[in-house]
């Protein structure tokens, strides 16, 4: 069972880990600030996550509640009251349908009751994701401007053109780490479809992991064409200096 579930804490541990490379090779970028709340979040909502695991027992409390009241009720319409009119068919049949009629409606209430609980951790969840889709906006915003083009020596930046990173090794690793706090993003979004089983909430943790998925894919085709840029290119490795060999001497002339 280790490697049939997420463990919440190996997350967060991964989320801590690139939060100190991304300090440690760019730490006076934006994406610094990016990777910390990316911890800060994943730590809520594994904690989240953990507690819409347990029941709601005051929503449960009160649905018995109303179906024990609601028993002593049909009991006491059907038993207490006097129904001395019985005896006439036309009553009868009547008695009869009200009872049935009452009863489909006890039966419609209690399964609204039953599925309440369902519809608050459904809420609860998805005001979480919320957040996490915003920090996924946010993610794709940083790695909107690393473009492959400022690597070429044709680039002209303009007065209004944002900071670059020029140095191919650095842009890619930039555009790397951005990858995986989306990837992050995804596996955190999954904790809430593991905790909860519910097809809506599936549906949202797919689109978020979905969403997160795209970006991603756009940022690694930043990444093909700067490994393919000259720039990217490890200069050869100088080979071993070849020695002309010696002329043969010419044997003099008599």
């Amino acid at each position: 069972m280790r490697y049939r579930t997420l463990d919440p804490k190996l997350i967060i541990e991964t989320a801590e880990r690139l939060e100190e490379r991304v300090a440690a090779r760019f730490p006076d970028a934006g994406l610094r600030g990016v990777a910390a709340e990316l911890v800060s979040l994943s730590r809520d909502l594994t904690k989240a996550a953990k507690a819409l695991e347990a029941p709601i027992w005051w929503l449960r409390g009160i649905i018995v509640a109303i179906f024990v009241a609601g028993a002593l009720m049909f009991l006491f319409v059907g038993t207490i009251l006097p129904l001395s009119q019985a005896d006439d068919a036309v009553q009868s049949v009547q008695s009869i349908e009200a009872s049935i009629n009452m009863i489909i409606l006890a039966v419609l209430g209690f399964l609204a009751l039953i599925r309440a609980e369902e519809r608050i951790k459904r809420k609860r969840v998805f005001r979480q994701l919320h957040g996490l889709r915003s920090l996924i906006h946010v993610i794709d915003m940083h790695q909107l401007t690393k473009d492959p083009a400022a690597l070429s020596a044709n680039f002209k930046p303009t007065s209004h053109s944002p900071a670059r990173i020029t140095n191919a090794a650095d842009l890619a690793r930039y555009l790397d780490y951005c990858s995986e706090m989306l990837s992050i993003t995804g596996k955190i979004a999954a904790l809430f479809a593991q905790s909860v089983n519910d097809d809506v909430v599936i549906d949202g943790v797919n689109d978020i992991e979905n969403l997160a998925s795209n970006l991603s894919r756009k940022i690694w085709q930043k990444i093909t064409l700067i490994e393919s840029h000259p720039a990217a290119q490890p200069a050869p490795a100088p080979g071993p200096v070849s020695q002309a060999a010696p002329s043969p001497r010419r044997a003099p002339k008599r």
